[in-house]
């Protein structure tokens, strides 16, 4: 096994290589070698071959050693907001756990959700549905409900790295992610599409409008989707495990207390983001900051210490990373343009059209992922427009059905922080990824389309 991962590595390396010396009139010398570097690095998270951390060790060094990318783009991974949204999904992951309030909420959830595991697995999708309507933050949101899942995993007898407990960790990570595309300031590829959209071509949308136009499909039919496919790839039986009821002592319900009451204004603060303008990092930080105080005991040094993985930080870290290099070294447009130029576009031919651009969206956050998205191609979404027949604001609406195409994890880096939060692998992601990106592409986006049309957006 080691010889066949050590082939296939280097057959990695080698492709990447040829690929990157076969287009020298495409790019300059510079971006050959790092268009290399991204593809290895593609390469390595895609396949698994080596931990996730090691492949962004790789992608640092190989970019720095040469000076190939500025440290503060290398680096810039480390500086984002997401990564402080990260550590504090760790702590409140920590602090809900060891607090014991994941598991007595668990205990309320359980006559409700303990009936079956279809009806396990679909109460946590609606659950992660919901949650994406009154918190901004993939993150935040997993932090919230994954400890609580783990927990109600426990009390069905669900065992860590049974098919069962790995479902409700898969369910939960999609649950509290992919639904939100859908809805407008409820994740970062949304926010940035906006963002970009109002300060190119001085364009708002509309939230009613933007909901009503991808919530139904992207939201509502893709999360029954991921419902049966989390429910084929790891089947399993609830068996309710006896448990003795214990009271809590005062200390213990005094902490959960607290905790609850932290929660829910930490949950308040992220769910009125659009009143008070403060960034959902920050208010997660300023969370972590009051569970980590000493006297209140909610998470300990020695729990603190378990909760933070490293490992996972280095991963998401080169993820965020890897857009940045795309984009500052100009690989993303001149990738976009590349593909642009390849793709069937013509006015008339609205659905092949319609097709073309959503796919164009999915391929590019294999390169630049999510969030980057909207920064390659928003500005292209003028030629586009013109190339198409399609108004302005459908071009850039087609980005939303593209960026929600997820093909693989590394692409979104909330779905490999809630496994990680759950304990469980994230190589488990790859089969839901795929079989999505599949479905997607043979019957969503058509959906997509009938109701663009229904809705006279085409």
């Amino acid at each position: 096994m080691t010889y066949f991962r050590e082939a296939v590595i280097t057959a990695i390396t080698l492709i990447a290589l040829a690929i990157a010396i076969t287009v020298p009139g495409i790019f300059a010398a510079n971006q050959a070698l790092i268009f290399a570097i991204v593809l290895v690095t593609l390469g390595l998270w895609a396949t698994g071959l080596v931990p996730g951390y090691l492949a962004s060790l790789f992608f640092f060094t190989a970019l720095l050693l040469p000076g190939l990318a500025a440290p503060d783009v290398v680096f810039s991974g480390f500086t984002s907001t997401a990564m402080w949204l990260i550590i504090a999904g760790f702590v409140i992951g920590a602090a809900i756990t060891h607090s014991g309030l994941g598991a007595k909420i668990g205990e309320v959830a359980r006559p409700h959700l303990s009936k079956s595991y279809p009806m396990l697995i679909g109460g946590l999708m609606v659950i992660g549905m919901a949650l994406g309507f009154v918190m901004p933050s993939s993150l935040g949101r997993s932090a919230v409900l994954v400890p609580v899942g783990m927990a109600l995993a426990d009390i069905l007898g669900l065992e860590k790295g049974s098919k069962g407990r790995i479902g409700v960790a898969v369910i939960i990570a999609f649950g509290t992610n992919m639904p939100s595309f859908a809805i407008l300031p409820s994740n970062i590829p949304n926010i940035v599409l906006s963002g970009m959209a109002d300060k190119i071509f001085g364009m708002e949308f509309s939230y009613a409008d933007y909901l009503l136009l991808h919530y139904p499909v992207l939201g509502v039919l893709k999360s029954i989707a991921l419902v049966l496919l989390t429910l084929y790839f790891f089947p399993a039986k609830v068996e309710p495990t006896p448990i003795e009821v214990t009271k809590d002592t005062p200390a213990s319900s005094r902490k959960q207390m607290i905790l609850m009451v932290i929660l829910l204004a930490t949950i308040g603060f992220w769910a009125t983001d659009q009143l008070h303008h403060i960034n959902a990092a920050w208010i997660g930080l300023a969370a972590t900051l009051v569970l980590l105080v000493p006297r209140l005991g909610l998470v300990p040094p020695p729990v603190f210490k378990g909760a933070v993985d490293f490992g996972m930080l280095m991963f998401v870290s080169g993820a965020l990373a890897l857009g940045a290099v795309v984009n500052s070294s100009g690989l993303g447009a001149i990738i976009a343009h590349q593909v642009v130029g390849a793709l069937p576009l013509a006015e008339g031919r609205d659905f092949l059209n319609f097709y073309s651009l959503s796919t164009l969206g999915a391929l590019t956050s294999v390169f630049t992922t999510m969030p980057g998205v909207p920064a390659v191609l928003t500005p292209l979404a003028e030629e586009l427009s013109q190339a198409t027949g399609f108004s302005l604001e459908s071009v850039l609406m087609t980005q939303v059905i593209g960026f929600s195409t997820v093909i693989f994890p590394y692409q979104v880096g909330p779905l490999i922080v809630a496994m990680g939060l759950a304990g469980e692998s994230t190589r488990h992601l790859m089969k839901m990824t795929l079989s999505m990106a599949a479905l997607t592409f043979l019957i969503f986006i058509p959906l997509d389309y009938l109701w663009w049309v229904a809705l006279g957006w085409i």
